[in-house]
């Protein structure tokens, strides 16, 4: 037992009658373990985003500084974070959104430039807030099948973990057929794979064993193998005028660097809401922004009830408490991802770790974001992790995405076609948007084909609708123009 009741009713102090600490069965040492607990399972958003995003280069084949993007994924990750804590009093911690960054990355930037890209986010999370503030969202929301919803998750994990693969050079293009080859013509025979490979096995060793912060471990222990062996093998960085099919695809595993340099904040601010719309064209940008939001707006809503359940923190109708709070900090969060260049910021289901330490309140958000800033001191840091080492972690977390693909009832053709489309076509043909577009229009279709069709919400009717006109935008562009 947690205590007494007059233990567990009393505030200790002003501090803990505002977050509700001790009403919540928790005490102050839990808080901490809980927030660095929270902290440590998803610090290696601090690395693994600037390597999505530093990878991909955007319609003028500008690319983004992997230090600078490390930065303010650090910052805006910690003030979001203690934002949440404040705010809505819930231990939910919140970063650059895996799957959000890969849909900026590889399909948003290239078409316009990173400022153009991430003015569609603000833009996104705009709307978001503004949903939240009208109770549209949970409308929407509700409007989606849930299995439908899981399809979405399940796909980007896909997504993601194709990512890793190809970005490790553990799965390479083919000019013929196959696509795609086991490393160099069907062999495993370079060392930056090796790193990618033994930092895998490390991983998911660590997680079978519930090691907390495994990703971040993995990460780590991946990293000193790739000094090691860069050291001993002088490997050297991929392509070049005289070709390196050998070498690692990105950063070159060095301490041969300059560590005097101060965290590079340089992004913040860079960002524009109006040129995208001339320059992908009006219909287009429209269709990111709604998938951008498409792809929040259902993540978070899904976290929080989980976090929620974790800790017990539910209402009778399964909702935790200060919900509309919870949603407008994420929406607050997904703007403020854009206006730092980090891609939508938003809520992690690793929150879970520090509710599993004890966290129930705020107090625990306050501590992960706090790390998070420290960690802004250290971003530089980054510059020595090969995406080899890193990219391990891309495919860890789309299994974790991948488990949810049980609760699909594949027995129901009406939902489990829709579903297999919505997850095959996002890896399939490197696009978020596609999987989601696909999967809605061909449920509404079944649906009214069956006779079924007062079974869709209307809402439904109109995103499918819109995604209509974005798979046809090419015949009506060259129409119209």
């Amino acid at each position: 037992m947690a205590g007494s009741p007059a233990e567990t009713t009393t505030p200790a102090s002003g501090f803990d009658r505002f977050f509700e600490i001790t009403a919540r069965g928790s005490t102050l040492s839990r808080e901490i373990r809980g927030g660095f607990a929270t902290f440590f399972t998803m610090a290696y958003i601090v690395v693994l985003n600037p390597l999505i995003l530093g990878a991909a280069v955007d319609g003028d084949g500008a690319s983004l500084a992997i230090p600078a993007i490390a930065a303010v994924t650090a910052l805006v990750a910690g003030l979001m974070t203690i934002l949440m804590g404040v705010v809505a009093r819930f231990p939910l911690a919140l970063a650059a959104g895996l799957g959000v960054n890969a849909l900026v990355a590889y399909e948003i930037a290239p078409q316009m430039t990173w400022a153009d890209a991430m003015g569609l986010v603000v833009i996104e999370g705009v709307i978001i807030a503004i949903l939240v503030l009208t109770g549209f969202r949970q409308a929407v929301f509700r409007a989606v099948p849930t299995e439908l919803k899981t399809a979405i998750g399940v796909g980007i994990g896909l997504f993601l973990a194709l990512i890793g693969f190809v970005d490790a050079g553990f799965a390479r293009g083919s000019a013929g057929s196959p696509p795609l080859l086991l490393g160099i013509g069907g062999q495993l025979v370079t060392w930056p794979v090796l790193v990618f490979v033994i930092g895998l096995l490390i991983t998911l060793v660590l997680m079978v064993r519930k090691v907390k912060g495994a990703i971040l471990i993995g990460i780590l222990g991946a990293t000193v193998l790739a000094l090691i062996v860069e050291a001993v093998a002088k490997v050297g960085p991929a392509g070049g005028p005289a070709g390196n099919p050998h070498g690692w695809s990105l950063n070159v595993p060095t301490l041969d660097k300059d560590w005097s340099i101060a965290p590079d904040l340089s992004l913040l601010g860079n960002f524009n809401v109006f040129d995208s719309w001339g320059r992908a064209g009006v219909l287009v940008c429209l269709m990111f922004v709604f998938t951008l939001l498409l792809t929040d707006f259902f993540d978070t809503m899904g976290t929080m009830v989980a976090v929620g359940q974790e800790g017990d923190l539910l209402d009778e109708d399964g909702n935790p408490p200060r919900t509309r709070e919870i949603l407008l900090v994420d929406s607050i969060a997904a703007a403020a991802g854009g206006v730092a260049s980090t891609s939508s910021n938003t809520s992690y289901i690793e929150s879970a770790a520090g509710v599993g330490e004890g966290a129930r309140t705020g107090v625990a958000s306050l501590v992960t974001g706090a790390l998070f800033l420290v960690a802004v001191l250290v971003s530089p840091l980054v510059q020595i992790v090969p995406f080899e080492a890193a990219s391990a972690a891309l495919v860890v977390v789309g299994f974790l995405m991948m488990t949810a693909v049980r609760t699909i009832d594949w027995t129901d053709w009406e939902i489990a076609i829709p579903a297999f489309l919505t997850i095959v076509l996002m890896p399939f043909t490197y696009s978020i948007s596609n999987g989601i577009g696909a999967g809605v229009i061909t449920y509404v279709l079944l649906k009214v084909v069956s006779g079924k069709a007062r079974a869709v919400h209307p809402l439904l009717y109109g995103v499918a609708a819109l995604f209509v006109l974005y798979f046809l935008r090419g015949p009506i562009e060259a129409a119209i123009l």
